[in-house]
């Protein structure tokens, strides 16, 4: 009996890009070709990102047109830029041949203008042209910017016999076949065709019998995070795309959603961090700089704030400087309560949990807040009173840090649901945002309540 190989996760050592590099200098194609043949199109991508650009272009090159174009379509976004612009318009349109629409038509837009329409114009297959045509008319973050225009499709009208001798003609130019759909005559999508009903049916049969009428689908206009959400609540390994009358015009896979999902999640990380713009760790530093200042100079103005706050009540520091060494633990829980909160709102936004009115989630965060404020004010009270015996002061902190966490959680849960409100990101208000806003009203509210405290 024969034995599963066990697979083993690819990783790229320093001796094999040493041992690439050397067959790359020294000409050794043989070698190459040997060491490639045995790693999967995505390893290889994994690869061609660790090497130069002149290196990774001889190695893009030397592989076969069918798994170029999958390399190119796996390749980190600035990586395969530089790389089709040392490929020529007759090369690139070689590779676009072999994609899938979606990934060709995705090449494709990354092209200059004119370099677009001459790749276009080097591809014989007209049907394959009127479809990248299509697909680039699209905005890139709605479902027809997603979708690839390969599926099965069978007709209500057709027999069991002659349905499939279709689908093995259809299935041939289909990579993976998730689903078959089924269409009127007007190629309106009216249901699904299951695989098990197909096979058991006598050839007679009409697929009207036998065909799902149900069936999910999505606008063709549709934006990608809804059809993300659409195809995880419902586990959909693909979905067609309708436009308003119905046509079926295409399908979406997972693969394509995953993708989807993990941009949406670094975009929203680097928004949790105050990062603006979609950068990396190897954009220029003015890139780098242009997409961070903006937080960081919000994070200056707070502080100054905080400072002409301080400065308004000079006489509490000078006749209780205890009050001034807890500033910034004040400061710090209203930041962290605050990020707690907006970080707990935004998950649930993007997942689509978040249930009922704005007024019920912050009477729950107020209450919640106001727990935990009590719970942390005890234990800061008695630390205080074994270390200074100084009942008023202990108070007045202990009831300000109760105040700021109440505050700083109905601040964290308040923005980012009025944010999406108003149709902008949520994410945004993590991060910078709340921990700046919540060390402003924390540090005022802390002083207020101490000034009333302590009778100043």
């Amino acid at each position: 009996m024969e034995t599963s190989k066990e697979h083993i996760p690819f990783e790229i050592s320093a001796a094999l890009l040493q041992t690439l590099e050397l067959d790359i200098k020294n000409k050794n194609d043989v070698a190459l070709q040997q060491q490639l043949s045995e790693l999967h199109y995505a390893d290889i991508a994994e690869i061609l990102d660790e090497l130069n650009l002149e290196q990774a272009t001889y190695i893009i090159k030397l592989l076969d047109s069918e798994t170029t174009s999958d390399v190119l379509s796996e390749l980190e976004d600035d990586v395969r830029e530089k790389v089709l612009q040392n490929l020529s318009v007759k090369e690139i349109a070689e590779e676009v041949k072999e994609l899938d629409t979606d990934d060709a038509a995705d090449l494709i837009s990354e092209l200059p203008p004119d370099r677009k329409q001459k790749v276009i114009a080097q591809i014989d297959d007209k049907e394959l042209v009127a479809d990248i045509n299509e697909l680039l008319e699209y905005d890139e973050n709605s479902a027809g910017g997603l979708m690839a225009k390969e599926l099965v499709k069978v007709y209500e009208t057709w027999t069991v016999a002659g349905c499939l001798r279709k689908i093995r003609a259809q299935a041939e130019n289909v990579k993976r076949v998730h689903s078959i759909y089924v269409v009127d005559k007007a190629d309106k999508l009216i249901g699904r065709l299951s695989l098990k009903d197909l096979l058991i049916a006598k050839n007679e049969t009409k697929i009207a019998d036998i065909y799902i009428p149900k069936v999910d689908s999505v606008h063709v206009s549709e934006d990608d995070e809804d059809v993300a959400r659409l195809m995880a609540k419902y586990d959909l390994e693909a979905v067609p795309v309708v436009d308003d009358q119905k046509t079926l015009l295409g399908r979406i896979t997972i693969d394509d959603i995953v993708d989807v999902i993990i941009e949406e999640a670094e975009k929203d990380y680097q928004l949790a961090a105050g990062i603006t713009q979609d950068v990396d760790a190897e954009d220029s530093i003015f890139a780098l700089t242009r997409a961070r200042l903006p937080w960081l100079f919000l994070g200056l103005i707070g502080g100054v704030g905080a400072a002409i706050i301080m400065g308004t009540f000079d006489t509490i520091i000078e006749e209780f400087p205890l009050i001034l060494l807890f500033t910034p633990l004040i400061a710090a829980m209203a930041g962290n309560v605050g990020v707690q909160s907006s970080a707990i709102i935004v998950q649930g936004l993007a997942n689509d949990d978040i249930k009922g009115s704005i007024n019920t989630r912050l009477i729950k965060e107020m209450f919640l807040a106001a727990l935990n404020g009590l719970i942390l004010a005890l234990f800061l009270f008695g630390f205080m009173w074994a270390w200074q015996q100084d009942f008023q002061t202990a108070l007045a902190v202990s009831v300000s840090l109760v105040a700021v966490i109440i505050v700083a959680g109905i601040v964290g849960t308040f923005i980012p649901l009025f944010l999406h409100k108003r149709g902008i990101d949520p994410a945004i208000a993590t991060g910078p945002f709340i921990t700046t806003s919540n060390d402003i009203f924390g540090i005022l509210i802390y002083f207020i309540i101490a000034k009333f405290i302590l009778n100043i």
